[in-house]
């Protein structure tokens, strides 16, 4: 299933190479576009003892996204697989079994790319980082450094001695 069919993914993922290698995203991060895969699914329909028709269904796929620690483009394999049941109307939901997550049919039609979707978009990291890409120290002093004051005056207390004139006042 192409991920250019996927409307509420793309915005999340790093710009598509083009035929002849350019970016077809005019904000492009990088100049390092990635090349887009297609997506893979399967689903195994059928009843459950309830009568509950489910869809027990896997997606595989390799999300370009974009590196927040270097900023460049990767591939972000995600493999994800779930047990879902049919309802027709949103009281239904409510009968189902626990291990189940509801689906919502309308006019009795099961849009596949939207449960494909779904699943692409429950495996994106909340910040993607490619592996391997080291952790960077980042400061926002301007020598890079960062600077541990020393007091040059011991630390005031102006409530210090509020403990004792409390306590005076309990003994009376």
């Amino acid at each position: 299933m192409p991920l250019a069919r996927m409307q509420r993914l793309l915005p999340l993922l790093a710009p598509r190479q083009a035929e002849g290698g350019a970016s077809t995203s005019a904000d492009a991060v990088t100049d390092a576009p990635v090349a887009w895969n297609d997506a893979w699914f399967r689903a195994d329909f059928a009843h459950d003892g309830q009568g509950n028709v489910t869809v027990e269904l896997w997606v595989e796929a390799e999300l370009p996204l974009v590196c927040q620690r270097s900023l460049r483009p990767y591939l972000q394999p995600v493999k994800r697989h779930s047990l879902l049941a049919v309802v027709e109307r949103l009281e239904d939901q409510e009968l189902l079994p626990e291990h189940y997550e509801p689906v919502l049919v309308e006019h009795n039609q099961l849009a596949m790319l939207d449960l494909v979707e779904d699943e692409l978009l429950l495996g994106v990291p909340q910040i993607p980082r490619a592996p391997g890409v080291p952790e960077r120290d980042v400061s926002t002093d301007e020598d890079g450094a960062d600077p541990v004051e020393e007091p040059d005056e011991p630390t005031r207390r102006p409530f210090e001695g509020l403990a004792g004139l409390l306590k005076k006042r309990a003994d009376k």
